[in-house]
């Protein structure tokens, strides 16, 4: 298969670990005989130091004419430390999202059973947990209208959504559910938000259509408790943009370490692929940044265009890492290695073998399928 990626490092760590996920991608390449076209764009703080915008029009043209996206991570320090900026490299990420209509975020959460004690919860609380959070990503209050009245007293952020909007995500997330456990839970907050009983209304209607799909529905704040007390309940959890924000940001509790959580960003022409985790500009060029997270977006990459075989191979090879300790500092504790060593062991392990790729299905992330 021939593919045209675009490289976005963006800021902090983020080119650390996307040069890691290039490097166990060129190992796929070689192993199962592809050819992929790699060509890098600059995006966030870094691109305003250039042109002054966090999204180059250069950037965003090179997103457009390729066949997937694999981003870095975005944002630095000075502009942390200045909430007044009036253009911030988060925009140049939120731009991109809305230029390329990436309206769903599929973000995978599933404990590894040789990291489980990396968590701060309790092993018999999360061991077998396996979701994913379908999360609404082009709406809703992060794009809505925004105010600040002259004295800089009083602000108002809009949280707006359509039908439209909510149904194209809402069938993505049955869909994923049918080949899943068949379960799809919706978090909002209907009790209180009008744009939340819509999405109720719509996504009920909508199940209708996928009878063999069990739906429930919970309201924000209960669902973030049952997380935490038995994230093992849900297995599709679909909800706006700002609740999977925060929800996501549990994920990462669960499993130990926000260096661990890949995500997808699809819509129905382009797809980007980012770890979960921000820039977190105080490892930059410090080499203890964790590059599983990018490693697993790009296996997600993989999978989304059909090479079902190569991203196992590359899940085998990170799974490997974590039997062996080959791991970076905010896993187990380990100081003994860094970001490229983990990054050489782990493409150095990618291999097609049948043996290989014959691991129990519960160490799989990918094993069965999330991205439509």
């Amino acid at each position: 298969m021939k593919l045209k990626i675009a490289l976005l490092g963006g800021d902090g760590i983020g080119p650390e670990v996307l040069a890691q996920s290039v490097k166990c991608l060129r190992a796929v390449e070689e192993t199962f005989s592809h050819r992929f076209e790699y060509q890098e764009a600059p995006v966030g703080a870094i691109a305003m130091t250039s042109t002054g915008k966090p999204l180059p029009d250069e950037t965003l043209e090179l997103c457009r004419e390729s066949n997937a996206i694999l981003f870095g991570a975005i944002g630095a320090l000075e502009y942390d430390n200045n909430p007044d900026a009036k253009v911030r490299p988060e925009q140049g990420l939120l731009k991109l999202r809305k230029e390329l209509g990436l309206f769903a975020s599929i973000r995978p959460i599933k404990t590894f059973p040789s990291l489980i004690g990396n968590s701060p919860l309790k092993k018999n609380i999360i061991a077998n947990t396996d979701l994913v959070i379908f999360r609404e990503l082009t709406g809703g209050i992060y794009f809505g209208r925004k105010t600040l009245s002259a004295d800089g007293s009083v602000a108002s952020d809009l949280c707006q959504y359509s039908e439209q909007e909510i149904s194209r995500i809402a069938h993505l997330a049955f869909k994923a559910a049918k080949k899943r456990r068949k379960k799809l839970t919706l978090v909002d907050k209907a009790n209180v938000l009008e744009s939340s009983r819509l999405w109720r209304k719509t996504v009920t209607e909508i199940g209708k259509s996928y009878p063999e799909v069990e739906m429930q529905s919970l309201f924000i704040d209960n669902a973030a408790v049952q997380m935490m007390m038995d994230p093992r309940q849900f297995d599709i959890i679909l909800t706006d943009n700002m609740f999977g924000d925060i929800l996501s940001d549990q994920g990462s509790v669960i499993i130990g370490s926000t260096g661990l959580l890949p995500s997808a960003s699809v819509g129905a022409e382009n797809a980007m692929f980012e770890p979960f985790h921000g820039s977190y500009p105080q490892a930059k060029a410090k080499n203890i940044a964790n590059p599983v997270a990018s490693i697993l977006s790009m296996a997600m990459m993989l999978q989304h265009f059909g090479l079902d075989e190569e991203a196992n191979a590359v899940m085998v090879a990170v799974h490997k890492s974590f039997v062996k300790k080959v791991v970076t500092p905010d896993v187990l504790g380990s100081s003994k290695y860094g970001t490229d060593y983990v990054g050489d062991y782990i493409s150095g392990n990618i291999v097609d073998s049948d043996e290989n790729l014959n691991l129990n299905d519960e160490n799989i992330w990918l094993g069965k399928s999330t991205i439509i």
